[in-house]
């Protein structure tokens, strides 16, 4: 098993990129037999999201507040460097109030799984990273709505109706963590399980956005040409943050690795977990889904340039010249 996951770990951008056009192919050719595997959405998705939350350790939660100056440098990058970005490119994008929600639903929340692999491929201090995904993860989930508000106002209210967001809310998001958390509790049972949802993680994600774009591409008017003009926009954005993210880690004083995971969980953004919540609005609102799955096709294309990237904009200091709370990168993958 760990020969697969390794050669699905190493080519999961061509396999991502794969699994998005074929899903375009299929739901423009044959829309009739797309928008019928809408359905199969629901278990893979929810599959992905429990798999997903059983990597965010929640014994580690109370641990990552010792954490100090990372942990302030991940809070203040996410959730307050992350929205002033976005409010500063806001203009950039199209007036409608549908491709405005996708975006902000998945540029506002910071990414809690793959970003950990990315992270150590730069030798980035991906333990810490992964210690503090818990709290980053619940920070999202709870600053989410004020940030809608904040960004859409009145706006919001038109595109969401608030019943069935809570109820997917509660269904694809909260369960799956609780159930996940509670797989945690039992170390055997973790022991058990953890290699096998590692293994899945690559293909349920396949999955996912093969399913989504097959089934929601043909209730799009104007066809899929109607997102294109966010890809320069997600592009751009992974530009500023990587800028953005080097300044928030020198403003905390943190070595080469530490500064690289915090350059990483600033840039990469927490869509498939959001999607659901995508999902469950009307269909003439199906353009917020293939937003966000179009944002996570840009990421994982950016991730790769970030690998070879985020090590020369932060390189490591010879020793002696300086120090900070880091620990040393993480090269055990």
């Amino acid at each position: 098993m760990a020969g697969l996951t390794g050669w699905l770990d190493r080519f999961q951008v061509a396999l991502y990129a794969a699994a998005v056009a074929a899903g375009a192919v299929w739901g423009l050719l044959a829309p009739g037999a797309g928008a019928a595997a809408e359905p199969a959405v629901v278990p893979v998705l929810v599959g992905l999201l429990y798999v997903t939350f059983l990597q965010v350790p929640a014994g580690e939660l109370l641990r990552s507040l010792r954490a100090g100056r990372f942990l302030g440098a991940a809070l203040v990058v996410n959730f307050a460097v992350v929205p002033l970005v976005v409010l500063a490119m806001f203009p950039l994008l199209p007036g409608d109030p549908a491709i405005r929600l996708g975006v902000l639903l998945v540029l506002l929340c910071p990414c809690v799984d793959y970003v950990i692999a990315f992270c150590r491929l730069a030798g980035g201090g991906a333990r810490r990273l992964l210690a503090a995904t818990p709290l980053l993860l619940v920070a999202q989930l709870v600053l989410l709505p004020g940030f809608l508000v904040l960004f859409l106002g009145s706006e919001l209210a038109e595109v969401v109706e608030a019943g069935p967001f809570v109820e997917a809310f509660v269904t694809f998001i909260v369960v799956p963590l609780a159930l996940a958390w509670l797989t945690q509790l039992s170390a055997r049972v973790t022991a058990r399980v953890a290699p096998v949802a590692e293994a899945l993680m690559v293909p349920l994600m396949i999955g996912t956005l093969l399913l989504v774009v097959a089934s929601q591409l043909p209730k799009l008017d104007g066809g899929p040409g109607v997102v294109l003009g966010t890809v320069p926009f997600f592009a751009a954005f992974l530009v500023v943050m990587a800028v953005a993210g080097r300044l928030v880690a020198r403003g905390f004083g943190l070595g080469a690795p530490d500064g690289r995971a915090v350059v990483f969980t600033g840039a990469t953004r927490n869509g498939l977990v959001l999607l659901p919540l995508a999902l469950a609005l009307p269909d003439e609102l199906a353009v917020v889904a293939v937003v966000m799955v179009t944002q996570t096709l840009v990421e994982v294309v950016g991730m790769v340039v970030y690998v070879h990237a985020v090590p020369r904009l932060l390189p490591d200091r010879p020793a002696g010249t300086g120090g900070s709370d880091s620990g040393g990168a993480d090269h055990a993958g």
